[in-house]
């Protein structure tokens, strides 16, 4: 009776052991593996998103970039002036010079906020150094240095310039016709990536150059503005 009475509980024992056991090593195994490639994923999504916000930034700097560049180049061009100025080293200037990758010209609007004992007109140039595109701004009309250049726009392989007046197109302009303003001119900007920009401004808006054999404004330097 006792040997019988004692086999139901050893047989409740061992199902019970049975149902305890735990994972396999090779369910661990695939568990860990299944994980990881899980975390792969992950890690992989975020730095592709990482790396197209980053790309997403810059491209929109450049843009913005690009933009201010432009705005300002207009700015520049559409107030540019028939005043004539001398160099550091006292040689006269003419008031429009463009052509080789260059531009140097005078123009009218130079804000005077602390009511600086200056002119309201600015002598600036555009250059590429490089592969950077540069404003360079005079503190001077006459005999002054340059002061510090200001990058505009990186990644420039090529500035190409036109100058149009009279119906025909130019690539260099000097004023030695007599005329001292273009009425517009052409930008041509070429990335180092093969991208290219093609941009065309009026040139000293409303300026009215004079008739052929009428008298024009004086080209020396202090002369006053030609007609607006």
């Amino acid at each position: 009776m006792n040997h019988a009475a004692r086999r139901p509980g050893r047989g409740f024992v061992r199902a019970e052991r049975a149902a305890e056991h735990g994972f396999t090593l090779v369910e661990v195994m695939v568990a860990l593996m299944i994980f990881g490639m899980i975390a792969a994923a992950g890690v992989a999504i975020l730095s592709f998103s990482i790396r197209a916000q980053a790309a997403s930034a810059t491209k929109l700097d450049d843009v913005s970039a690009l933009a201010r560049t432009m705005a300002i180049l207009s700015a520049d061009l559409g107030q540019a002036t028939a005043r004539a100025t001398r160099d550091e080293g006292g040689t006269p200037r003419p008031a429009f010079v463009g052509g080789g990758g260059e531009l140097v010209l005078v123009r009218n609007g130079w804000t005077n906020i602390d009511a600086s004992p200056r002119a309201g007109e600015q002598k600036v140039a555009w250059r590429l150094d490089g592969t950077t595109l540069e404003r360079v701004a005079y503190p001077q009309l006459d005999g002054a240095v340059p002061s510090a250049p200001a990058s505009m726009l990186t990644r420039i392989a090529e500035l190409r310039l036109r100058f149009r007046y009279a119906g025909a197109w130019s690539d260099r302009w000097d004023g030695a016709d007599g005329v001292p303003l273009p009425q517009a001119a052409e930008v041509n900007l070429r990335r180092v990536d093969g991208t290219r920009y093609r941009a065309m401004f009026l040139v000293g808006t409303g300026y009215v150059p004079a008739a052929p054999g009428a008298p024009g404004p004086d080209a020396t330097p202090g002369a006053p503005d030609a007609p607006r």
